[in-house]
């Protein structure tokens, strides 16, 4: 049950991640980079999408995904087309992976040391989720400052959680 609300809140935002690359109106403006803003919203989205793949895909999931976090931090000017492929790769990776791991695997150690400490699959789950949604906020920011658009994206809607349901 909690992995499939934990699964639920990365497919919403991992959606949104996707709406908010989409609305940038020129696709160069992903990688711009004003000052004081040290990741780009392309940045960002090869992060999170590297991140769910290994942690989720990989380590929970069995994909065979290989990590390369340094070029997640260095890579430059892709196309949105292929930052797209990534975020549904990502969303691909939880909708395979998050629906098999039970309310018992949720109490496991995570298969792999987390900065050095042992946690709980459960709790290391919450803060992935907890890490997209920080990082979509920061790409939502990264958009209005770059393209001078205040408009939302409904991004973080709790109506798109799996649980919700509409009352009559």
């Amino acid at each position: 049950m909690l992995a499939t609300m934990i699964g639920g809140v990365m497919r919403r935002d991992l959606k949104a991640l996707r709406r908010e690359l989409e609305a940038y109106g020129d696709e160069r403006a992903i990688w711009a980079l004003p000052k004081g803003v040290s990741n780009s919203a392309g940045t960002l989205a090869l992060h999170l999408a590297g991140n769910l793949q290994a942690f989720i895909g990989a380590k929970l999931g069995g994909s065979g995904y290989v990590r390369d976090r340094d070029a997640e931090f260095n890579s430059r000017d892709l196309p949105r087309a292929d930052l797209l492929r990534l975020v549904d790769d990502a969303l691909a990776a939880v909708e395979r992976t998050m629906p098999k791991l039970s309310d018992a695997d949720m109490a496991k150690p995570f298969p792999m040391p987390i900065a050095g400490a042992t946690i709980d699959t459960g709790d290391f789950l919450i803060h992935l989720a907890a890490h997209l949604t920080y990082h979509l906020g920061q790409i939502d920011y990264h958009r209005r400052i770059v393209t001078g658009e205040t408009g939302a994206i409904a991004a973080v809607l709790p109506t798109e959680l799996s649980s919700a349901r509409k009352n009559a």
